[in-house]
């Protein structure tokens, strides 16, 4: 590819990308579907409760409650607390909305649910299903809500909030008095279920990234499998730390201050039940000493999975937020991450942003693809003696192979030298690969045709589904797919690439316009982009190489080789000596 095609394909996108930013029209946004699924019933506002818990006595104590709700608004959450039970009914997060634009619940009495279960004097008894007075009062920056029933007798319970005025954190705690007696039992089990309403656009993406975590005291962080749709379980008959409800872009937890006795955990998912995303349902036995002796303390965490927020709240807690394995999680830590943070302070369009971060990654990654050019530039000089090679040896590859490296040895030419530096590339591309399609800041951040960042943007939508394609055709993904063939078929004519592996590199391309059709637009733009600045790069590169002097470099190599004053390289000479061992044991066995 000369300059002026790299040129011109430049011009052709800049258009492309000028008339869907002012001209195109904006595409039509799906309805939402109604949430049906709930687990308790409000729509009284008042509720005769009789409970089967026994005072002293032997007698049922039964209550008349009318349903009161305190709300408690900070400046990132709206909470929303029931006399019924003491509990925490409803929480909202102020600065994020639905796909819909509806309020983004974490917590509902229409899909939420928690009990807390224990035995009282032989009978099982939900402490959560109990009526409760409601106290509140301040202390510093926090609200602090007591919410106490009466068991008869001098015996209570406590649920305490204290809620403070910013975060996403609130601490809880629960008091047994004069329980201890007659509670049986070593622990309560506390039970959190909850059927996750679709918040995002696609559903299916939703599911593939739905799961439970846990963190165990002994420091072990794991969890069920995000992809799966089959019913996913385990029981953990050791101390855990905290237990998380971890979806695409957000997270509900509550953690331990010393810890849970064990925990079962277990989602699972209805396909064909397009309300709920997944259901999840969480066990977690809390020892009955911890209760009684006003030690069960816990803090319920309902917040973004944005690494800013995440990686202070307790030990491990930021692993809710998957970056990959190591080094591409590192990559994303220490590289993405703080240049994404500081270029959001300076520039507001993230489309821009992608730009800019495309621009700072090619600058710092330059030397190495200087490196990889001009091994590549080496390999092309090689090209027409190493043709002459293999028609000199049809049939005999073995030998093929010795004679090639004998060239390369002459030469003073390292084969792998253009690849080297495109595999020290790698953890950074992977490293985009998870870094944006779970990047909450491009979350309902449009940019051109694109409404939202965080998911696939979709030009046309399809009258049928192609297999492991979908049913919408993404212009990013089309654009991304066509600049890498260029790039490919570029790269080819700079190598001595044939067969099949010429061939796998074009056909490449092609898989990853199926595989990346529904993921993240955003992640698709930085891959197009950086094909076209690669294009820039390589054609300045270009000017700085000159492969007439390289030539000249490579046959005075080979006329030192043949006079014997130059001396093979320890890596040469290693690689000739594996190929001459590979063919005398190919001889012996034949």
């Amino acid at each position: 590819m000369d300059r002026n095609s790299a040129i011109g394909l430049t011009l052709i996108a800049v258009l492309l990308l000028v008339y869907f930013n002012y001209f195109a029209p904006e595409p039509p946004k799906e309805q939402p579907a109604p949430i049906v699924q709930s687990i308790s019933p409000t729509d009284s506002t008042s509720q005769t409760v009789t409970t089967d818990t026994a005072s002293t006595a032997g007698t049922p104590l039964q209550f008349s409650m009318e349903e009161k709700l305190t709300v408690i608004e900070t400046s990132d959450l709206i909470l929303t607390f029931s006399n019924r039970g003491g509990i925490l009914k409803e929480v909202e997060l102020k600065g994020f909305k639905t796909y819909y634009q509806k309020p983004l619940l974490l917590a509902g009495a229409k899909f939420n649910g928690f009990k807390l279960n224990t035995t009282i004097e032989g009978r099982e008894v939900d402490l959560y299903a109990m009526p409760y007075a409601v106290e509140s009062s301040t202390s510093g920056d926090s609200t602090i809500l007591t919410f106490t029933t009466s068991l008869g007798e001098g015996k209570s319970f406590r649920n305490i909030y204290a809620i403070p005025s910013q975060g996403y954190q609130l601490k809880y705690s629960m008091q047994a008095s004069q329980l201890a007696s007659v509670m049986q039992g070593d622990n309560l089990t506390f039970t959190w279920t909850d059927f996750i309403p679709p918040q995002e656009k696609s559903l299916a993406d939703s599911r593939s990234k739905t799961t439970v975590n846990y963190f165990t005291a002994a420091g072990d962080f794991d969890g069920l499998t995000e992809a799966s749709t089959d019913p996913e379980s385990e029981s953990l008959n050791e101390p855990v730390k905290w237990v998380s409800i971890q979806q695409k872009f957000f997270t509900s937890a509550i953690i331990a201050s010393k810890t849970f006795h064990s925990a079962d955990v277990s989602t699972h998912v209805n396909l064909a039940d397009t309300t709920v995303v997944k259901t999840a349902n969480i066990a977690l036995r809390i020892p009955k000493a911890d209760a009684t002796g006003n030690k069960a303390s816990f803090t319920f965490f309902f917040g973004p999975n944005d690494y800013k927020v995440i990686n202070g709240v307790t030990e491990g807690f930021s692993r809710n937020l998957y970056l990959g394995w190591p080094p591409v999680i590192w990559v994303n830590k220490f590289i993405i991450i703080p240049i994404f943070h500081f270029l959001e302070q300076y520039v507001s369009n993230y489309g821009v942003i992608i730009i800019v971060l495309v621009l700072i990654i090619k600058l710092i990654l330059m030397p190495l693809s200087y490196s990889s050019y001009l091994g590549m530039a080496k390999m092309r000089l090689l090209k027409p003696e190493l043709d002459i090679i293999k028609e000199k040896n049809e049939g005999n590859p073995t030998q093929a192979q010795q004679d090639q490296m004998k060239l390369y040895s002459q030469a003073g030419v390292n084969p792998f030298s253009g690849c080297i530096p495109l595999l020290l590339q790698m953890p950074i591309l992977f490293a985009m690969f998870y870094f944006f399609p779970v990047s909450i800041e491009l979350r309902q951040k449009a940019f051109l045709w694109a409404e939202d960042l965080s998911t696939y943007d979709s030009i046309a939508n399809l009258p049928f589904e192609i297999p492991f394609y979908g049913s919408h055709v993404s212009l990013f993904v089309l654009l991304m797919t066509a600049s890498t063939l260029v790039y490919t078929w570029q790269n080819n004519q700079l190598t001595s690439a044939t067969g099949p592996m010429k061939t796998m590199s074009m056909v490449m391309p092609v898989i990853f316009m199926f595989v990346l059709n529904s993921f993240s637009s955003g992640l698709s733009f930085y891959y197009f982009v950086s094909n076209l600045v690669t294009f820039a790069q390589q054609a300045i590169i270009k000017r700085f190489v000159d492969e007439d002097k390289i030539k000249a470099v490579m046959d005075e190599h080979k006329k030192k080789v043949a006079t014997g004053g130059s001396s093979k390289s320890p890596f040469m000479a290693k690689l000739e000596e594996a190929m001459r061992a590979s063919e005398e044991a190919r001889k012996k066995k034949k």
